[in-house]
């Protein structure tokens, strides 16, 4: 059944390069838009009188390192050529991700972020936005108790199959790359497909006292 296994531009590195420069424009005008989205957003709060501060700078989440490990280990096919997952599965950009604060109160401000994601071959992190707000309350003088809810929109991870060539009782298949050399047939390989979402609700309660 796996006799003849081959994949789309396995032999031409010509091809690959070609993907993987498409790839990495796409990642740089998503990156343009979400910064550009977030000037705006800072423009606008900074016309009406809002501090806004960076609260901080992040690279690389739980997501980029689930494809991480998507792109580990490989297989042999019928005629021994040595398949990596790696060339599919990593990515010359991680996810990148900043959170900033805009306080409309000395007890409230409002939360919000974006993240620019990342994108090989066979597995993408969309781009995300963040949005959330900072309640703040004085029980006593020397007491504070600080809520922070915050949700991410956006931001999947998400899987694409390989095309493989099975031979001429198979022929052309979509195949999960990570499983074309098990015993499954390719349409039940499909259901493994990773497909992951960020932690879409977060909740922080913080009490803090002085003595």
């Amino acid at each position: 059944m796996w006799q003849g296994l081959q994949y789309a531009c396995r032999s031409h590195m010509i091809c690959w390069r070609l993907q993987q420069w498409a790839l990495q424009i796409r990642i740089r005008l998503a990156a343009g838009l979400v910064l550009l989205v977030s000037a705006l957003f800072v423009s606008a709060m900074t016309a009406n009188g809002q501090e806004t501060s960076l609260v901080g700078i992040y690279q690389g989440s739980e997501l980029t390192d689930a494809a991480n490990q998507l792109g580990q280990g490989g297989y042999a096919l019928s005629d021994g050529t040595q398949v990596s997952f790696d060339k599919w599965y990593h990515s010359s950009w991680i996810d990148m991700r900043f959170e900033m604060l805009t306080q409309l109160s000395d007890d409230f401000g409002l939360l919000w972020g974006a993240s620019t994601g990342q994108r090989a071959e066979k597995v993408r992190i969309q781009p995300g936005v963040k949005l959330g707000f900072i309640l703040q309350k004085r029980p006593t003088p020397s007491t504070t108790l600080t809520l922070t809810v915050s949700s991410i929109l956006g931001g999947d991870l998400t899987e694409r199959p390989c095309t493989a060539d099975y031979g001429a009782v198979g022929g052309f298949q979509a195949v999960n790359c990570r499983l074309a050399a098990s015993q499954l047939p390719p349409a039940d390989t499909l259901k493994y497909m990773a497909n992951m979402n960020p932690s879409r609700l977060n909740l922080d309660l913080r009490f803090r006292a002085k003595f």
